[in-house]
């Protein structure tokens, strides 16, 4: 008879814990829902993170290009002056002094390390006059 005496059962026990749960799976439910949406917000593939990362590889791409065409622009220029139609004569000399690895036996010559003489023919061997 003692058994009757507990208000409680396992059986009711059970059943409020089924009541209480039914009440509770949607907000734990929509938690997790959120929770994994804003976890992929900030670090999935197309993230904050990401994003950050992606704008500093945009900045890092401009600045290149900018150097790039700097460059280009340089090139261009130098182009430019070896066109037949106006030929820089101190370009054509400085070219062809440096192509041919040929100076005048009076001049001094001195490599930088952007320019490279070729191996053949010696310095000093006379240019012929420009016209």
């Amino acid at each position: 008879m003692a058994a009757a005496v507990i208000p409680c059962s396992s059986m009711q026990l059970l059943h409020e814990l089924k009541r209480r749960a039914r009440h509770a799976i949607a907000p734990v439910l929509g938690i997790g829902i959120f929770g994994y949406f804003a976890y992929h917000a900030i670090e999935g593939d197309r993230g904050l993170f990401a994003f950050m990362r992606l704008k500093d590889q945009v900045v890092e791409a401009e600045q290149t290009q900018r150097e790039i065409a700097a460059i280009r622009a340089e090139l261009d220029h130098r182009v430019a002056l070896m066109r037949p139609d106006h030929t820089d004569p101190d370009m054509l000399d400085e070219r062809s002094r440096m192509m041919l690895n040929l100076a005048q036996p009076d001049e001094v010559v001195i490599f930088t390390k952007r320019q490279k003489a070729t191996v053949g023919t010696p310095v000093g061997v006379p240019l012929p006059p420009l016209r």
